[in-house]
C-alpha cells in the first residue's frame, strides 16, 4: 500500500513538473515570500532516481500548548523522527525545515493556512532523502542515526515571539524550538554522544541563529556541530540598487518580535535586521559550522537580486528564470555577488573548526535532495560529493574549505530553470 501511495505521488509530480537531464525544474507558480513549492518538489523530484524513500510519520508536540509554542494558526507544532541503530543509536540530526518568510499580515494570514503556519495543513508522511535517508548508499555518514526534522510554521526561522491577537497570529518561533528542543531530549537526546544541527534555505538561517544555543543543551563531551544549507542570505543591492531582502527581511523582524531572539554578540552593536543576515553572525559563532550554498543561489537571484518589483521593464526576466539567458553584463553581476558571499565568509573561513563548500552552480538547497548530497552524478569540488565533504568535516576527516571556480568551469552542477514564476513580495 506505501509502494503505491508513493508511486501515486511519483505520478502526480512527473505531471506538474518536467525534469531536465540537469535537474532542471518547471514551476507553474512561484511565490517569492514563500519558498517552500521549490524545496518540496526538489525533495520529491530527487526520490525519482531511485529507491522509494523512506516515508516518516508526523509528531505533533503535545505539552508545546502550556508552553505558548504554537503554530502561527494556534495549532501545535510537530517533528518527523526516524530513529537510529546499531553504531548510530546515540546520534541525533536535528533538521530545520526552511519555507520562507512572512512579513506582514496579509503574508502570515494567508500561511495560516498551509503547512507553513499550521499543523493542520502539514503532510502526514513525508520522504526522508539526501542527509535524512536511512540507506548507506545514500547518505553514508548518517544513516543510522536519529534523524528528526522539525517542521517550520511560525514564518520567522524559529526565532520570532509576539502576536498579532487582531489578526488572530501567533509568532512563536523560538518558543516552538525550545519545545522541541524539551520534547526530543525527553525522547533520549540528552543521551547524544553525537550531535548535529542542520536546515536548509530559511531552516539554513535558523541553524544560524540557534547553533550556540542547540550547543548548550549538550555536556561538553557530546560532539556537536551545525550545517547551514542555502542559508547564507546576502544583504546585497539589486538590479535597482535597491535593497530588498534588508526591506523584507525589517518587516520579518520587527512583525515577529525576532530583535530579543537573536545573538547578543550582534545586536550588541547592529540593528536587529541586519543581526538576521546571516553574514553579521557567522564569524562569531562558537560552535563548529558548516556552511553549504551556491555562489549563484537561485532563491537570492529570484527573489533578492532580480525581483519583478527591482526590475519594472523586464529586463532580468529571463535571466532570472533561465542562466543561460543572462547576458554578459547580467553574468558580470551576478559574479559581482559571488565575489560578496566569497568576502562575507572569508573570516569565518580561518577558522581550522569551520567548513565550507561554495559550488558555482544555479541552485538552491543541495543537503536534502538525493541526487545533488549523494547520487553517481551528484556535483562535486575537487571530485569530492557534498555528503563527503559534509562527513569529513564533522568527523574530523579532513579541512574542507571548498570554493568552486566561477561560472561556467563546473560540468557537475544540478542547475534550476524556472518556466514561469510570480511574484508576490
Amino acid at each position: 500500500m506505501g509502494t503505491l501511495l508513493w508511486l501515486g505521488s511519483v505520478a502526480a509530480l512527473v505531471f506538474s513538473f518536467w525534469v531536465h537531464t540537469f535537474s532542471a525544474y518547471q514551476y507553474h507558480h512561484f511565490n517569492a515570500t514563500d519558498f517552500s513549492l521549490i524545496e518540496a518538489q526538489d525533495q520529491a523530484s530527487s526520490s525519482l532516481l531511485g529507491r522509494a524513500p523512506l516515508m516518516v510519520g508526523l509528531t505533533l508536540i503535545q505539552g508545546a500548548a502550556a508552553k505558548g509554542a504554537v503554530c502561527l494558526d494556534g495549532t501545535l507544532p510537530a517533528y518527523h523522527l526516524h530513529r537510529g541503530y546499531g553504531s548510530g543509536a546515540n546520534s541525533w540530526l536535528v533538521n530545520l525545515e526552511g519555507g520562507g518568510w512572512c512579513n506582514n499580515v496579509r503574508t502570515c494570514v494567508y500561511r495560516k493556512k498551509t503547512p507553513r503556519g499550521s499543523s493542520t495543513f502539514m503532510e502526514k508522511q513525508i520522504p526522508f532523502t539526501g542527509i535524512l535517508s536511512n540507506s548507506a548508499q545514500e547518505n553514508p555518514d548518517f544513516f543510522n542515526w536519529n534523524r528528526v526534522k522539525i517542521r517550520y510554521c511560525d514564518g520567522a526561522s524559529f526565532s520570532g515571539d509576539a502576536e498579532d491577537k487582531a489578526a488572530q497570529l501567533q509568532f512563536r518561533g523560538q518558543r516552538i524550538w525550545l519545545a522541541a528542543m524539551d520534547d526530543l531530549m525527553s525522547k533520549g537526546m540528552r543521551f547524544a554522544k553525537q550531535a548535529l544541527l542542520s536546515g536548509c534555505s530559511a531552516g539554513g538561517l535558523a541553524t544560524i541563529i540557534h547553533c550556540d544555543e542547540f550547543r548548550g543543551f549538550f555536556p561538553q563531551t557530546t560532539k556537536v556541530k551545525c550545517l547551514s544549507d542555502a542559508g547564507l542570505f546576502l544583504d546585497a543591492m539589486d538590479v535597482s540598487r535597491g535593497r530588498t531582502l534588508r526591506n523584507f527581511f525589517s518587516g520579518v523582524v520587527r512583525m515577529q518580535g525576532v530583535q530579543n531572539n537573536l545573538p547578543r554578540i550582534c545586536t550588541n552593536h547592529l540593528d536587529p535586521t541586519s543581526c538576521f543576515f546571516p553574514q553579521n553572525l557567522i564569524a562569531s559563532i562558537r560552535t563548529p559550522l558548516f556552511i553549504l550554498n551556491t555562489a549563484y543561489d537561485s532563491w537570492q537571484i529570484l527573489s533578492s537580486l532580480a525581483p519583478s518589483s527591482a526590475d519594472p521593464h523586464g529586463f532580468w526576466h529571463d535571466c532570472r528564470l533561465n542562466y543561460a539567458k543572462c547576458t554578459t553584463s547580467q553574468i558580470q553581476f551576478l559574479q559581482g555577488f559571488r565575489n560578496q558571499m566569497l568576502n562575507s565568509v572569508r573570516g569565518f573561513s580561518r577558522s581550522r573548526q569551520n567548513g565550507l563548500f561554495i559550488n558555482s552552480c544555479f541552485a538552491h538547497c543541495q543537503s536534502e535532495r538525493q541526487d545533488t548530497w549523494f547520487d553517481d552524478n551528484s556535483p562535486v569540488i575537487g571530485n569530492k560529493a557534498i555528503a563527503l565533504a559534509v562527513g569529513d568535516w564533522y568527523f574530523d576527516r579532513a579541512d574542507v574549505k571548498a570554493i568552486d571556480c566561477p561560472y561556467p568551469c563546473d560540468k557537475t552542477c544540478h542547475n534550476l530553470v524556472f518556466r514561469h514564476a510570480e511574484f508576490h513580495q
